[in-house]
């Protein structure tokens, strides 16, 4: 599996060796023992998975706070999005900056967003299907969000001309400025 640090260097691209013949492919998606000795020592707990119909849907930006905060090792098993992930660790030379890559099943890539991040992703393309592994169980009661379009974030979402999608929820998330960073 190879590992790239993205311009946050915590958060890092994964691209899982792929090999295909004439009946299809066949892909180790997840190894505990490569991503351990990539440095990537991390116990997963939870498997979630999400259907989104339209271009534009727009999910996050999420996290959980402590002592439920949750790495999240994304990936896309049928269409594209734009992943982001937005540091929200106090102290942190990159606090409130941001870190975006599209993470597709065409390019068989994925995304690994520590804890002490915001996480949120839109859709590129119709029907896109996006598993994702966590660290911590879900915990109602911990689970915050950021508004997506705080002009604080400075995220260049791709959106189409009507707008994003969006949950009642995600529509009235708190700003960088109103939150008190947990991490």
């Amino acid at each position: 599996m190879d590992v790239e640090a993205l311009e946050i260097p915590d958060v890092k691209i994964l691209k899982p060796k792929k090999f295909g013949d004439h009946r299809g492919f066949f892909s180790e998606t997840y190894n505990r023992k490569a991503l351990a000795e990539a440095g990537i020592d991390l116990d997963f707990v939870q498997d979630n998975h999400s259907l989104s119909g339209e271009v534009g849907t727009l999910r996050g930006l999420h996290f959980q706070t402590p002592p439920f905060g949750q790495d999240k090792l994304v990936r896309v098993v049928r269409g594209a999005i734009l992943d982001v992930a937005v540091d929200l660790r106090k102290g942190s030379p990159t606090y409130g900056r941001h870190v975006a890559a599209e993470i597709s099943a065409e390019a068989w890539n994925q995304i690994l967003v520590p804890v002490g991040f915001a996480h949120g992703f839109v859709t590129l393309t119709p029907d896109v299907e996006v598993i994702y592994k966590v660290t911590n169980y879900y915990a109602p009661a911990h689970d915050k969000g950021l508004l997506w379009s705080d002009p604080a974030l400075g995220i260049d979402w791709p959106l189409p001309p009507g707008g994003p999608i969006l949950s009642d929820k995600d529509k009235v998330q708190p700003t960088l400025a109103e939150i008190d960073a947990p991490f």
